[in-house]
């Protein structure tokens, strides 16, 4: 019977080819599955944070969230939208010499901008819905004080909360390509994003979602006061804003997700699976044979 996954050699192989696939997709085709993405890791978002908003304890919350957003990367993968995060792995098809580094560069930039838009769709429709007047604005308030979190990150702790969080993503997506039906790359994706999320790791596109979500929340005066029942000050308030959203994280947790996808799962597999490596000693030891040695030193007399 044959196998129902791939081994990690043909793993790495499928990557290459999907890689190459993805950077020769034309760019309005990108660009519509790129928003589709983003929306669909923003409905991933908002419904984790529904879930845990009324939840007292932030390590159940967080494992009941993780449970719950992997939702998000099952249908972008199911489905055949385009996440910049997972797109990270376009870097072995380049490797590989399939891809033009300029092409994958065009990928990245088309697909972060459509899923930024995808979110930001989300983002509004959540606003205007009403859904943060849930428990009395307390969801509202809530989204407040994760975005306030998320941008009040030092620059290295984004960073390297970024790595660590598309080092799993990209896992997942990883591990997703090797299964040959719906139900092996489900559970495929399902655990290293429930750890991920658990674990409290910062992905980009998801941060699309939380971060505008809690600014235009500001805005409401009931979900400012939900958030200052749950702890945040004035000062914490006042600095979330547009640019603490690009400078404090967007731009450190982006550079961390290219560094764990592309580094610590694209090119680490790729060493270790198609690497041919340097010649083999005994292909240096033939070219030094008696005969060889003899021909060279005849041709230099």
């Amino acid at each position: 019977m044959a196998n129902m996954y791939l081994s990690p050699k043909e793993i790495t192989e499928e990557y290459v080819a999907i890689g190459k696939k993805k950077a020769s997709t034309p760019a309005y085709k990108l660009f519509i599955l790129a928003i589709l993405a983003g929306a669909l890791i923003a409905f991933a978002s908002e419904g984790s944070n529904v879930a845990i908003h009324t939840l007292d304890s932030v390590g159940l919350g967080k494992l009941l969230a993780g449970i719950i957003f992997g939702t998000g990367l099952m249908m972008v993968v199911i489905t055949g939208a385009e996440l910049f995060t997972g797109n990270t792995l376009i870097v072995i098809s380049c490797i590989e010499k399939k891809v033009r580094w300029f092409d994958m560069l065009r990928n990245w930039v088309i697909v972060y901008l459509g899923n930024f838009i995808g979110a930001l769709t989300i983002v509004i429709f959540i606003i205007y819905s009403g859904q943060l007047d849930f428990s009395g604005g307390l969801l509202g308030g809530f989204t407040i004080k994760t975005a306030v979190y998320k941008t009040g990150l030092t620059f290295s702790q984004a960073l390297l909360m970024g790595i660590m969080c598309n080092w799993l993503v990209c896992l997942a997506v990883w591990m997703a390509a090797a299964a040959k039906d719906i139900a092996g790359k489900v559970l495929a994706i399902f655990f290293p994003i429930m750890l991920f999320i658990t674990s409290g790791f910062e992905h980009s596109i998801a941060n699309m979602y939380y971060i505008p979500a809690g600014i235009i929340a500001k805005m409401n005066p009931v979900w400012v006061e939900q958030a200052e029942v749950l702890g945040v000050t004035a000062a914490k308030l006042a600095h979330l804003n547009w640019e603490s959203f690009v400078v404090n994280n967007l731009i450190p947790v982006t550079l961390g997700n290219i560094i764990g996808g592309s580094l610590f799962v694209g090119v680490f597999y790729w060493l270790g699976t198609l690497y041919k490596g340097r010649p083999a000693a005994a292909e240096k030891t033939d070219r030094l044979m008696p005969g060889k040695l003899d021909n060279a030193l005849a041709k230099s007399k």
